[in-house]
């Protein structure tokens, strides 16, 4: 029984410690006393060659010290892909690394370093995205939320924005539906669009998708990878899984009972000798 006893015990503390891992990897709640704001949004994006650069701004009111800070931008469309999405997250020195995680028409775009700015009362710290869609958009929406964190992790505040992306060929497609005007009525002063620039409107699964140039945008945004926070957690807890396992078989082991050693508790060498009588 004790054996059992032991590895229960093993196995709340290897849960404890994962659970602790994984909980350190998603704040809770803002805290009190900072704020953000984007700007730089327009009001709507155009699909194509055209980069927008939005602005994350974070500031602190709440008169405590200086900490430094860490981006995280969380990105959603709808009516498009995210692979027709490129974001870069830049700074005077150029493209700024990120680790990017994407699940279905979600993305999250996290600094892998700790912004160069540091943000104290009355000073802020910004985050610049340049972001561009490729030019087979037709209709969509695109949601961004913007979260500034500390060094431990702890969520600042959070601020969130949605626009329409709207493609070139999206515009063509009412005039496409244009009736033809009749022999009696007056003659258009624009032509109609033709019947073919109705069908190219319809974006087909198998096409292949034109992004905007690599110098233009940034990067896709479904591009996945790195090794992040929640990795790590599952390693570690893993790793004390093996620990675990290795400990119970050498305990188990060393209190399996001697074999052959029948009633005599001790061994040879631990049997007093034979008394002396003194003469």
């Amino acid at each position: 029984m004790s054996v059992w006893r032991y590895a229960l015990r093993i196995g709340v503390v290897l849960s404890c410690l994962s659970g602790a891992g994984l909980g350190a990897a998603v704040p809770a709640r803002a805290a009190a006393g900072f704020a953000t704001e984007l700007s730089g949004l327009p009001d709507e994006f155009t699909a194509g060659d055209r980069v927008e650069t939005l602005s994350a701004v974070v500031s602190r009111s709440d008169g405590g010290g200086c900490v430094k800070v860490r981006w995280s931008m969380l990105l959603g469309v709808q009516g498009l892909r995210l692979d027709q999405v490129k974001i870069d997250r830049v700074e005077e020195s150029g493209s700024f690394p990120l680790e990017i995680r994407a699940e279905g028409d979600v993305a999250r775009l996290t600094d892998r370093e700790l912004d160069p700015g540091t943000l104290c009362p009355g000073r802020t710290v910004t985050a610049r995205y340049r972001v561009a869609f490729a030019d087979d958009v037709v209709r969509g929406r695109v949601s961004f939320a913007a979260e500034a964190y500390d060094e431990d992790l702890r969520l600042l505040a959070r601020q969130t924005a949605t626009r329409q992306v709207v493609g070139e060929k999206a515009e063509a497609t009412p005039s496409a539906a244009t009736p033809e005007p009749s022999e009696s009525s007056a003659e258009p002063t624009a032509p109609a669009t033709a019947p073919s620039d109705a069908a190219e409107a319809t974006p087909s699964d198998e096409a292949v998708v034109e992004l905007p140039p690599p110098g233009a945008a940034g990067r896709p945004v479904a591009q996945a990878g790195g090794f992040g926070v929640v990795q790590a957690a599952f390693l570690l807890g893993g790793l004390l899984l093996f620990l675990g396992a290795g400990l119970l078989v050498r305990l188990r082991h060393l209190l399996r009972p001697v074999k052959g050693a029948g009633d005599d508790p001790g061994l040879a060498f631990e049997r007093p000798g034979p008394r002396q009588r003194w003469r």
